[in-house]
């Protein structure tokens, strides 16, 4: 006898894409109400036995219900109201949607914070929100900071494991529980990688995070067979996003704790996903030296979504699963080009988003027969009113010239939590603007070349890291694992020159900075781009550093080698 589906019904989603109450808020409740399937566990968090064995533990949409229910009732006991922002710094995979959840419920805010965070970057990002209290795994380190500061302390600071020991039978939950949220109501609040600064707080509204999303109720893979591996950190939009998506349609996902490699791949070959979506970040281990063959088998799709991934590692992924005939394909392409034959390999759905964006708003699909196009980030979605490369002026500039990636679309953020002067610089012409240097082409798909801040000023003109990182990965990929291309100050009157900073592959590590800088620019001058002034090699982590969501800080490199050619 098979096992009963927690699939909700495609009637039942299709009911959710008219819902005209239905957000970011309150989609739990709305998924136990039109799925029959609600007590079949659909979400699975992972932890490995004494043995070393894969433990897979499902959650159905009534035990959630029931875990959010408890931990509301410790926040509102603690005095947590309607419209507070709350800190939440706990570890990622399920701990961090409950208390989403739970705060949701009552009508407050919760600001969401990756752990791995760096300290003081935290305190400083917390006092900056305003946070009414902090539940933390260990709040050790951010109750000494309070105390050299009390002053700005929160009402409470908490350990995670209080709310999961507490007594819910002990305190009610208001009259008006769960809360009715109204269409603008922020129910979120997100921080940035932090890689131009320090985190930006990103608000999340009700209606505004679920907009864009419906077609994915009837569009998004979900036959009997289809699995989903969300390896996205849920303290971060796309996390959320994916698990809002799951939820509403039942979909059994396993919601992942750890991003790297070693903790990925037993997991993957205990739960056998059809689907991984992800940053970057683990698709650049999973795609390095040997491919996880057994793990990926039936993999048909991987979804990528934040910054745009590179053709060096994607074309390796597609190589692995099958894709099984009448396949799906993701919201990114419109309908009528919906279904395809059995196909072998996988597809890799390389989404350009953010949390501003609110999802992803552009998207490239590649598959084992696919061109290579470097930088290609796709059409827009459904989701976006209007696309357009604009001048500093806000004007729109020809198709081919580089410029300011701009949108209109409902599912963009609100804003920037207190800080409105921040949101009005990137609002252009009636546009959002995403911070990404692109350019269109005649046939109105979208190149993604640069971040704004990351744009190399030579006296030749601009150059722009990412096409050159593309290169380096696809055509020095027997040298490079991974690299970051920035500019920093050349001598005098020279302006800024491109550097590289390289991880080399495994095999690689007898090669110099000099053979790697030439074995680049050969392959950037076939190119015709730009050649490296330099290349240094990490050969610690240290000396490649990330940010908590896996993205490489530029800024610190650029700081790192800044005297590098003007010997000061």
């Amino acid at each position: 006898m098979s096992e009963p589906s927690s699939v909700a019904p495609l009637a039942a989603r299709r009911q959710l894409m008219t819902e005209a109450t239905l957000g970011a808020g309150n989609f739990l409740d709305h998924a136990i109400a039109v799925n029959p399937n609600r007590a079949v566990p659909f979400a699975y968090s992972h932890h490995t036995d004494h043995r070393g064995a894969v433990v897979l533990r499902g959650h159905s949409l009534l035990d959630l219900a029931a875990l959010r229910d408890r931990y509301a009732t410790w926040y509102r006991a603690n005095g947590v109201r309607p419209g507070e922002p709350v800190g939440v710094v706990v570890g990622e995979g399920l701990e961090p949607v409950l208390h989403f959840l739970a705060l949701t419920a009552l009508g407050a805010v919760p600001a969401l914070v990756n752990d791995a965070m760096r300290h003081d970057v935290m305190v400083r990002y917390l006092n900056q929100v305003g946070v009414v209290g902090i539940v933390a795994d260990d709040p050790t380190r951010l109750a000494a900071a309070y105390r050299e500061d009390p002053g700005r302390r929160p009402r409470f600071i908490a350990m995670a494991a209080e709310i999961q020991a507490f007594d819910s039978a002990s305190a009610p939950l208001p009259e008006d529980y769960p809360y009715r949220h109204a269409a603008d109501d922020v129910v979120g609040l997100i921080h940035s990688s932090g890689t131009t600064g320090t985190p930006k707080s990103t608000m999340l509204a009700h209606r505004q995070f679920w907009d864009g999303k419906q077609p994915r109720m009837e569009r998004f893979p979900a036959e009997p067979y289809d699995r989903l591996m969300s390896l996205m950190p849920h303290t971060h939009a796309g996390g959320l996003s994916y698990f809002l998506t799951a939820a509403l349609i039942g979909l059994p996902t396993v919601v992942m704790s750890d991003w790297r490699r070693a903790v990925v791949e037993p997991v993957m070959e205990a739960f056998r996903p059809t689907m991984v979506a992800s940053f970057p970040r683990t698709f650049v281990e999973l795609a390095t030296g040997e491919l996880p063959v057994e793990g990926a088998a039936k993999v048909h799709s991987w979804f990528n979504t934040g910054d745009s991934a590179h053709y060096g590692h994607i074309r390796r992924l597609v190589q692995l699963g099958e894709r099984p005939a009448g396949l799906i394909k993701p919201w990114l392409l419109p309908q009528q080009q919906a279904a395809e034959a059995a196909l072998p390999g996988s597809q890799f759905i390389d989404g350009l988003g953010s949390s501003e964006m609110g999802m992803a708003l552009f998207g490239q699909v590649t598959a084992p027969e696919s061109p290579r196009d470097d930088r290609c980030v796709g059409r827009p979605t459904e989701a976006v009113v209007r696309a357009a490369v604009l001048d500093e002026n806000g004007d729109e500039v020809p198709d081919g010239t580089v410029g300011m990636l701009a949108v209109v679309s409902p599912s963009l953020t609100p804003g920037y939590w207190n800080n409105p002067r921040l949101t009005a610089t990137f609002e252009l012409a009636g546009h959002w603007l995403t911070g990404d240097m692109a350019r269109r082409d005649a046939d109105g798909r979208f190149y993604h070349l640069d971040r704004t801040v990351d744009v190399i000023d030579t006296v030749g003109g601009p150059v722009y890291s990412l096409p050159i990182e593309e290169v380096l990965l696809a055509d020095c990929a027997e040298l490079v694992r991974d690299c970051s291309v920035v500019g920093v100050p050349g001598p005098p009157g020279e302006g800024q020159r491109p550097i590289a900073v390289v991880q080399l592959q495994a095999d690689a590590g007898q090669f110099t900075a000099e053979e790697v800088q030439e074995a680049a620019n050969k392959a950037l001058a076939g190119a015709g781009l730009t050649p490296l002034a330099a290349v240094s090699i990490a050969r610690t982590p240290e000396e490649f550093p990330l940010g908590p969501t896996g993205k490489v800080l530029k800024r610190e490199l650029r700081t790192r080698f800044a005297t590098l050619f003007t010997g000061q």
